[in-house]
Order: structure tokens, then C-alpha cells, then sequence
């Protein structure tokens, strides 16, 4: 264990020399080990939800984007009617792309606690296009059931934050990291308003886990300090979220049984700026994305392969309700960093 903790140093500090920037490996708390216990009856009823939207937007519907537009009409009025159905009111935000109007979709759930962190925002975000060619269930018709799973599990809460859902268009290319990106328009909203975003946590990709030896791979040198076995649910940011990723990393240990790693490094590192968190961190917003690591462990990333049956819905249960026990705690915590 000892041993372990100081190569992440490291490691860490040996990445800061090469790159002249700050990179964080070393998460507080301890990952968990071992075998899964037994699924709680919550997560049993988590997987069912999960497998129901996973099969709706990556099975039924299957590509969803601009050049299939009826097919991103059609999952766009599956997630609001799932909001809907929790009871939430639902906004949009509309806007042109391709020559075609698309919408953001979100829910607004007004904070409790009165003046101060009522006004503050945690923002839990996915994007529910998918690649061109690709029916995208796991990438990222899994993100977007976790969102409206968190949805499920905290409804009536009251909760000292406000909690905004969010569910986002046009992540893939031509848009990613463009102006038509859907969550570079709406975090684009948020500043010119004003508002108090204090985290962001989007699920991107987080269905696929593996139990085979070296079935995990890594950009560069990160390889050389983390696991290479992908059993575990990985929390990464930019270097400015570092508080942040240090902070759900701890809280999703103490919440979950379930391996779970975390860093937070500069978005010039292959993969830490590939989801909407870097719209975010554009605007300087605390942001970070919960990943199976995508393409680092997913044979079928970006395929016609990328269907619902390739997705682990019992894991997956796992992370989605440690999930929305770190967004209830954030919510109530005295202060977000």
C-alpha cells in the first residue's frame, strides 16, 4: 500500500516536470476491492431503470444525431417525458445546428436552503446524441440513464443546492468542442446569467467494465500508476477541478462498493477534456466526468457495435446510485469546492 502511494507521487510529480503543469493522481479514501457484495433491492431497481433507457436510446432508437434528425427528435421526447414523469417541469434550449433546430433539455430542482446555497448550483449533465454510424448505448445512452436515474432516487429530496439535470445535444463530432457543441451553448447561458454553478458532474460512457487482465489502457504515462485490470469507475477533471474530483472521489468511496479511481490533469492530456465538463471548465466552473474510460477499455467505442446488450447494468447500478449519494451530499455539504 505504502509502496503504491509513493510511485503515484511520484509519478505525479515526474508528469508536473514533463508537462510544466499540476497533475493529481492520488485520491483520498481507498478504492474498494474485491469481490461485489450482493446487489441491494435499490440497485436491483437502479439496473432495471438503467436497462429500460439504455434499450429506449441505444436499442429502439438507436443513432440519434443531425444527420438522423427524426431519430433525435425521438430521444429528445423520451428524456422529457421521463421528466416529466418524475413530476419536473422542463425547459429547453433551442438553437441551430446543421441547418436544424436542436434543444438542450434541462430541470431545475430549487434549492432549500435558504439565501447562499439555494442560489448555488450542482449541474448533473449527459449528452444523448451519438456518433454518426453508431446507436451509441453505452456511448452515451448509459450517461443519460444515470441522469435521469439521480433524477428518480433524489425526487423529494430537500436538498440545500439547487440541482439542475441537464441533458445535452451535439457532444460528438462535427460539434465537439465547437460552438454548436450543445453544452458549450448552454454553460455559454449560464455565465452570461450569472449563475453559481459550484460543480458539474457528467456521466460519459459509463457501461463496459472488464475483469480480464490488461483490458485497461492509459494515454502516456498514466499507464505506468494505475490499474490495468478496467473494473472501476474512474472520476476525472482539468487541473483547476482538482478540489472537486478530490472531493466525489472521496465521497463515492465512502458511498459505494465499488473500485473506483480519480485525476485531475491538464485537458492537453489525451482524454480529460472529452466529455461536456470541459464546456464548463471553459467557463470556469468546477467540472468533472464519471467514465468507464470510453476508448481506453471499450472495444466498441464509436462502432455499429456500440448496442445495449455490450453494457454491464448490475455495475453500472453500482456507480449510478453512489452516484446520487455524492450529488445529495454536494448539495448539502457547508461548502462545494
Amino acid at each position: 500500500m505504502m509502496r503504491s502511494m509513493v510511485f503515484r507521487l511520484l509519478a505525479s510529480a515526474l508528469l508536473c516536470l514533463v508537462g510544466g503543469c499540476t497533475v493529481k493522481t492520488q485520491m483520498p479514501g481507498k478504492s474498494f476491492s474485491g469481490p461485489l457484495p450482493p446487489a441491494t433491492p435499490e440497485e436491483v431497481d437502479v439496473a432495471r431503470h438503467l436497462r429500460a433507457h439504455v434499450e429506449k436510446l441505444g436499442g429502439e432508437i438507436g443513432e440519434r444525431n443531425v444527420y438522423r434528425p427524426a431519430a433525435l427528435e425521438a430521444a429528445a421526447v423520451y428524456i422529457e417525458e421521463q421528466f416529466r414523469a418524475l413530476g419536473h417541469e422542463v425547459g429547453r434550449q433551442e438553437f441551430t445546428a446543421a441547418r436544424q433546430t436542436v434543444r438542450n433539455i434541462d430541470v431545475t430542482i430549487p434549492g432549500a436552503g435558504g439565501a447562499g446555497k439555494a442560489d448555488e448550483i450542482i449541474v448533473v449533465g449527459a449528452h444523448y446524441d451519438s456518433v454518426h454510424g453508431a446507436p451509441g448505448a453505452n456511448d452515451n445512452a448509459s450517461g443519460v440513464a444515470a441522469v435521469l436515474e439521480v433524477a428518480r432516487l433524489l425526487k423529494g429530496q430537500k436538498l440545500a443546492r439547487t440541482i439542475r439535470y441537464v441533458a445535452f445535444v451535439n457532444e460528438e463530432p462535427p460539434f465537439f468542442q465547437g460552438p454548436q457543441m450543445g453544452s458549450v451553448v448552454y454553460a455559454g447561458r449560464c455565465k452570461e446569467r450569472g449563475e453559481k454553478i459550484v460543480a458539474m458532474l457528467t456521466p460519459e460512457t459509463i457501461g463496459y467494465y472488464s475483469d480480464a487482465q490488461g483490458s485497461q489502457r492509459y494515454p502516456g504515462m498514466l499507464a505506468q500508476f494505475y490499474p490495468k485490470v478496467g473494473n472501476f469507475i474512474t472520476f476525472v477533471g482539468e487541473s483547476e477541478s482538482e478540489a472537486l474530483v478530490s472531493r466525489v472521489v472521496e465521497s463515492f468511496r465512502r458511498h459505494a462498493k465499488f473500485p473506483s479511481e480519480g485525476g485531475a490533469a491538464p485537458a492537453s492530456i489525451e482524454g480529460v477534456g472529452w466529455s461536456d465538463h470541459w464546456s464548463f471548465q471553459r467557463q470556469g466552473y468546477p467540472a468533472l466526468m464519471l467514465t468507464d474510460t470510453a476508448p481506453f477499455r471499450y472495444p466498441h467505442y464509436h462502432t455499429s457495435d456500440d448496442t445495449p446488450d455490450k453494457c454491464d447494468y448490475d455495475r453500472m447500478s453500482r456507480v449510478v446510485a453512489g452516484l446520487a449519494r455524492v450529488v445529495a451530499e454536494l448539495a448539502d455539504a457547508e461548502k462545494v469546492p
